[in-house]
């Protein structure tokens, strides 16, 4: 097979991204497919054989892609490329998606199919449930998509619940007021809020009830109407809580419900109301499912390894704890 440089002509911000800071990408680059990766000047070369060239090629073509649409490009990005190209896969875009505000880190937009897939259905359904295991964006994809809907004025809140605390503790045991017990246990929601929309205006939105955070339990007898709503970590709420918080949904709601059915911290996991929810209502016109896999984690690449191993004792023992 030839081993002939082949020269991709990119611009200078796509080759800057496509090295990476002390060329940290292009050594990922290197690893995944053994071939070397230069940037003289005006472009990428890429050396060694067809096959190794051709996927390494997909990689920098889907980073020089991102990096020219104005998006900062980190090591998770360089990973799901590489994931992709050995895949065949794509990130692809989702229509409407372009409407995501932008964050601290630069315009949010998916990293992989599945993402695209999940802002699709954002965007075409009123309530959608986002399953699957951490680091996949689930959560703050949702957040992203909230948070743009109310900077834009289509909704007149974003509403964040999920089940007070895990393993049968309870909220009147914690000192504060209602926020002050809750917050811990939404830090990855206001971390998410706080990229987005800065801390300025994350305050001032939460003073002035825009952005309200509210235990499921709090939901109940209330119709949240004009708000788009966040049930975060719902595998620990129960049927019935289930039940009662999918039918708050009033006049102009949107909904999105995330979680892990394979985490479930209630005492009777049975009980757990997210997969029953999906088993009875997945189908339903104007609802939609986004089911994430490990290959969908665009964390520290540990993550997906120990979500792996720990997937794989749950195929051998039955059991998902």
């Amino acid at each position: 097979m030839s081993r002939a440089p082949e020269f991709l002509t990119l611009s200078d911000e796509a080759a800057r991204a496509v090295a990476g800071v002390g060329g940290r990408h292009a050594a990922l680059i290197e690893d995944a497919f053994g071939v070397l990766v230069e940037t003289p000047g005006g472009g990428v070369s890429l050396t060694g054989d067809a096959r190794s060239r051709a996927q390494a090629k997909k990689v920098v073509q889907a980073i020089a892609d991102r990096a020219d649409q104005g998006l900062d490009i980190v090591e998770a990005d360089v990973r799901v490329a590489i994931g992709q190209a050995r895949t065949g896969g794509g990130a692809g875009s989702a229509p409407g998606a372009g409407a995501l505000p932008a964050g601290r880190r630069g315009q949010v937009a998916p990293k992989t199919p599945t993402q695209a897939e999940y802002l699709q259905a954002l965007n075409r359904c009123e309530l959608v449930f986002g399953l699957g295991p951490a680091g996949t964006g689930k959560t703050f994809l949702a957040v992203a998509h909230g948070a743009g809907l109310l900077l834009r004025g289509e909704v007149d809140r974003l509403i964040v619940s999920r089940p007070a605390v895990e393993a049968g503790e309870r909220l009147g045991f914690l000192p504060g007021d209602m926020n002050e017990k809750v917050d811990p246990y939404m830090a990855p929601v206001w971390e998410a809020l706080t990229d987005i929309l800065g801390a300025d205006q994350l305050r001032r939105r939460r003073e002035k009830g825009e952005i309200e955070v509210a235990p499921i339990a709090f939901l109940r007898g209330r119709t949240l109407s004009h708000a788009f709503v966040i049930v975060d970590e719902a595998q620990n709420a129960t049927r019935l809580q289930m039940k009662m918080v999918l039918t708050r949904l009033g006049e102009g709601a949107r909904m999105v419900v995330t979680g892990d059915p394979t985490q479930v911290d209630l005492v009777n996991g049975r009980d757990s109301g997210l997969a029953h929810a999906v088993g009875l209502l997945d189908g339903v016109k104007g609802i939609g499912v986004t089911r994430f896999t490990t290959a969908d984690v665009v964390r520290h690449p540990l993550v997906e390894r120990i979500v792996r191993a720990y997937d794989a004792d749950a195929a051998k023992t039955g059991r998902a704890d």
